[in-house]
């Protein structure tokens, strides 16, 4: 993928902004991921995505991805955390969805500045935390 925009001028949109586009790219990445793993009803995959789109799942993978972030990655994501929408979330508490905002923001810059190899490093982080969590929900 050629970039949109260099990482210098992506890291410096709102972060907002990177996590409109983020939640699109982070979606499609799920969808394509559940794809991959078998599933061909729609409503199955409808509600497998949900699960891993929605702001208590990111909350997760924000923990689980901080600690593999370069600092200007990880000062995306913090800027992404500390924005403010105006928006009241309905399904998840505040902390929950402004770590969600977070992840968004760097998927969006990742993606806007075409750093394609970084950004499947990331869903590769992603799926794996989705594997684990199926594994522990086989368990139960």
């Amino acid at each position: 993928m050629n970039p949109i925009y260099s990482w210098i001028d992506t890291i410096n949109f709102p972060s907002l902004t990177l996590a409109y586009i983020g939640d699109g790219v982070y979606e499609m990445a799920i969808r394509c991921y559940l794809l991959k793993q078998g599933i061909r009803k729609p409503e199955e995959l409808h509600h497998k995505a949900v699960e891993y789109v929605k702001a208590t799942f990111q909350s997760r993978f924000y923990h689980e991805l901080l600690p593999y972030l370069s600092e200007e990655e990880e000062a995306v994501l913090k800027r992404g955390r500390n924005s403010k929408s105006g928006h009241q979330p309905k399904h998840a508490d505040v902390q929950d969805y402004r770590k969600s905002t977070a992840v968004e923001a760097l998927v969006g810059a990742l993606y806007l500045a075409g750093r394609t190899e970084r950004l499947n490093e990331v869903f590769a982080r992603l799926f794996a935390l989705i594997e684990r969590e199926e594994r522990n929900q086989s368990c139960k």
